[in-house]
């Protein structure tokens, strides 16, 4: 089989704008297409073109529901089908990916279904200069003798760059002194390290620190560079620096080993003698917080195991050794370890494509799924092979690297066995050889070949009338053995007739649940049973259907009160039942008829006596009505019997009827006529008896008006006589006297009493009334107030003679008592008026 590689290299311009260069173009039966995009492009980005790139039209890629197969989780890029592009789906970091393996690519696959084809696609991930060199510690500490020879080599902590190629560290410099130079180096691997030379002696006594900085600059575009400060002390002599016996070391170890494991030891050779001898081993180079799987021991030199390592994680280790005379006077070297792959990865089967369903009427060799096997593991520890079991009627058909399809080996029969239990076994060839099964759930899908099947072949249900509309009465149930869109059941009514009406303006049926709903309210009365057809239709194509039958039970509700058929209750006439006075005791005087038009329970009366003239002459039985005499009928027995019967039915609640029966205990005829003319006027009465009492409230009223005017029309009388008197020819001081003065009579106040006095020429006889006593001392002859009748309680009023003198002083007479002490008087010489009192 042939394959076309295409390759595609983008490069970010500005904001990431990307271009793509073609560089060949192969043409293959199946292809292999290879992008090469840089490192941290934004979500969204476009990475290639695949539809056009493979050929294919962008209808084929939404058809065949393309999709894209990643070998690991991370989905750094995704598919857009309706333009056939692969874009950038998360952001991809070069260093996270690959770390220092260079070319950065990986791989995926398009898949398409039917038919099953399948891609092979490689993106490459380009490194950009996102990274400065970082040096492991922000300050190189360094122990120098003041004797060391000039052209001794100081190893410098190298600063480490994640990016690669030209982005990685490449060169370093040091700060200009009189006393060191810097060397660079590049090693077999190609990274660089720095070492610091001594040019000119060191003299303690004249300087004895020294401070340098030491920076890394890498070669990207813009170029960025990390510093790290030195600090030497200067130490007294100490002639030799530690030498290793080898440049570089070099072990392996197995990926599984133990912790504790000796993994190789090193040594250094001091020339110096004595302490000055004395020689201390350590890793450089190591980052803060770097987890080193491996430890050195200081005095031995001897490297073990003390963490977990794994070859997929990283297949080699090199790390920088050192060794340190007392002085500070050190030698480096370095150890390269190389970690053995063992085979402790189990293959990983994963589903790349697969719907877990296949239809009963499949042909042999029908794809089912496309399976991706997977093993970390290298060489013949990552080769893989898989199984299923023999006996089912599917086999294993390899395809591309590491996939497989699941196809029919036979037709499938839903009827005999729906489903299929799939057991995927994965094997590697490795020593010792590891597997990995991995169950599927296949389900046969049916055609609609079954009709729906209804649980019950009748169904009934109950209601109680007047119930509201829209009350759910049953819910019928139908099952299809098939599946899916032909297992849907959609439940419907007959358009059958009900009373001359449509079931559907009685009924209605939900067609999702099968729940039978009321529209409107239910009369026991009127219809007590209605019968309905259902059917039911699944959804397959063409569809099938089921009917049944259902009864629905209409139950009684007491909502109908008893109704009185005798005696009958009119509005024109009198009936009344007539007993003799020679009626015994169980005298049947009538029988109260009712009927009630409910049933069962609600339709069992009860007859009861709730008010009678003479309750101790009469009773009603209770089941029956019949109203019959319970004591001998007597002469004082009055003649006009009212009885007020109430009939219950038994419903809950339970309603009532009431009857007036009217019972004539006479003789003969004519005395009963004369006593119930009476009671036919007993409605007339009632009815007229508001309007008189409507009638005797108008005319209180007008009557309360009528005095009211009256009293207001005296008193507006009296005052008017009362001032024309005060404005005529009479004396002004008889005239306030009569009028403004009260009187005491019988020891009140009064305004009524009419004291008369005669004159020789008129008498006059006004009201008079008066606050305190009185007498007149101007001539003339007026009334007398008597103090001393007054001070008992009891006015006396006599005639006296008042007479017109020339002096100021006049006498007056009290009749036979004398006011006071006896005055002088004086003989009137003008004409004199007599007074009597009466």
């Amino acid at each position: 089989m042939q394959e076309s590689i295409k390759t595609y290299q983008i490069y970010p311009f500005l904001s990431w704008n990307v271009s793509i260069l073609l560089f060949s173009v192969v043409a293959a039966v199946n292809g292999q297409i290879r992008y090469s995009i840089p490192e941290e492009m934004r979500k969204g980005l476009f990475v290639g073109d695949i539809a056009k790139d493979l050929g294919l039209d962008v209808r084929r890629l939404v058809s065949g529901r393309a999709r894209l197969v990643l070998e690991d989780d991370n989905q750094y890029v995704v598919l857009n089908q309706n333009k056939g592009h692969i874009v950038v789906n998360e952001r991809i970091d070069r260093e996270r990916l690959c770390a220092k393996k260079s070319p950065c690519s990986f791989s995926l696959e398009i898949v398409l279904e039917e038919p099953l084809e399948l891609f092979s696609i490689t993106i490459e991930i380009q490194d950009i200069n996102d990274h400065a060199p970082v040096f492991p510690k922000k300050e190189i500490n360094l122990e120098i003798s003041e004797s060391t020879p000039t052209g001794t080599v100081f190893l410098l902590d190298s600063a480490a760059d994640p990016d690669v190629g030209t982005n990685s560290l490449q060169s370093y410099s040091l700060k200009a002194n009189e006393h060191f130079v810097l060397k660079q180096h590049t090693r077999a691997d190609g990274s660089k390290y720095a070492e610091m030379v001594l040019q000119s002696g060191l003299d303690r006594e004249k300087q004895s620190k020294h401070a340098l900085i030491l920076t890394a600059v890498d070669g990207g575009e813009p170029q960025m560079s990390g510093t790290v400060k030195i600090h030497i002390s200067v130490l007294d002599a100490n002639d030799n620096s530690p030498v290793f016996t080898q440049s570089i070391y070099k072990a392996s170890v197995l990926e599984n080993a133990l912790r504790g494991t000796i993994i190789a030891t090193v040594s250094a050779v001091d020339a110096d003698q004595g302490y000055n001898g004395n020689v201390t081993y350590s890793f450089t180079h190591l980052e803060d917080g770097s987890a080193c799987p491996f430890e050195i021991n200081s005095n031995t030199g001897a490297i073990k195991l003390v963490g977990d390592i794994d070859y997929e994680a990283s297949p080699n280790y090199e790390i920088n050794l050192q060794a340190k005379d007392p002085w500070g006077v050190t030698g480096a070297s370095k150890l390269v370890i190389e970690i053995v792959d063992e085979n402790d990865n189990s293959p990983v089967v994963t589903m790349a494509s697969y719907s877990g369903k296949i239809s009963e009427d499949s042909p042999p060799g029908t794809v089912v799924a496309l399976i991706s096997v997977q093993d970390k593991d290298s060489g013949k520890n990552g080769q893989v092979h898989l199984t299923i079991d023999e006996h089912l009627p599917f086999k294993i058909k390899s395809s591309l690297r590491n996939y497989y399809t699941l196809i029919t080996a036979q037709t499938l029969d839903r009827e005999k066995l729906p489903t299929y239990n799939i057991t995927l076994t994965a094997t590697d060839e490795g020593f010792p050889v590891l597997s990995n099964k991995k169950s599927v759930y296949l389900e046969v899908s049916d055609i609609n070949d079954n009709a729906p099947v209804f649980s019950q072949s009748l169904y009934s249900a109950q209601v109680t009338e007047n119930n509201s509309p829209g009350v759910p009465l049953l819910q019928i149930r139908a099952t299809d053995l098939d599946q899916g869109q032909n297992a849907r059941i959609s439940y419907f009514l007959f358009e059958d007739e009900l009373n001359g009406n449509p079931v559907s303006a009685y009924f209605s049926i939900n067609t999702e649940s099968g729940v039978i709903q009321s529209l409107r309210s239910l009369d026991y009365e009127q219809v007590k049973e209605y019968k309905i057809r259902v059917k039911a239709q699944d959804g397959g194509s063409p569809p099938q259907s089921s009917n049944t039958s259902v009864i629905v039970h209409v139950q009684d509700q007491n909502d109908n009160p008893p109704q009185v058929l005798y005696p009958v209750q009119t509005g024109g006439s009198l009936v009344a039942e007539m007993v003799p006075r020679s009626a015994d005791v169980g005298y049947l005087v009538t029988k109260v008829v009712a009927v009630d038009v409910d049933s069962g329970q609600n339709a069992w009366l009860s007859y009861k006596l709730q008010k009678a003239t003479d309750r101790a002459l009469f009773e009603v039985g209770l089941q029956n009505g019949e109203i019959r005499t319970i004591r001998q009928v007597t002469d004082k027995d009055a003649v006009k019997q009212r009885l007020t019967v109430i009939v219950e039915d038994n419903g809950q609640p339970s309603r009532s009827a009431t009857v007036i029966v009217n019972v004539a205990v006479a003789d003969s005829f004519p005395e009963v006529l004369s006593e119930f003319t009476e009671l036919t006027h007993d409605k007339e009465y009632n009815d007229n008896l508001t309007f008189y009492l409507v009638l005797a409230l108008a005319v209180v009223s007008f009557l309360f008006i009528t005095c009211l005017v009256v009293i207001i029309s005296v008193k507006i009388y009296r005052w008017r006589q009362s001032r024309i008197l005060y404005h005529s020819n009479l004396p002004r001081s008889i005239a306030r006297f009569w009028f403004l003065s009260p009187i005491f009579k019988n020891g009140i106040w009064s305004r009524t009493s009419r004291p008369s006095c005669k004159m020789a020429n008129a008498t006059y006889s006004q009201p008079v009334s008066f606050s305190r006593p009185f007498s007149l001392s101007s001539g003339g002859t007026d009334p007398i107030f008597d103090p001393r009748g007054a001070q008992n309680g009891v006015p006396c009023w006599k005639c006296g003679t008042r007479s017109r003198l020339g002096s100021k002083k006049a006498s007056f007479w009290t009749g036979p008592y004398r006011y006071g002490r006896k005055h002088s008087v004086h003989r009137a010489e003008n004409r004199q008026r007599d007074f009597s009192c009466e």
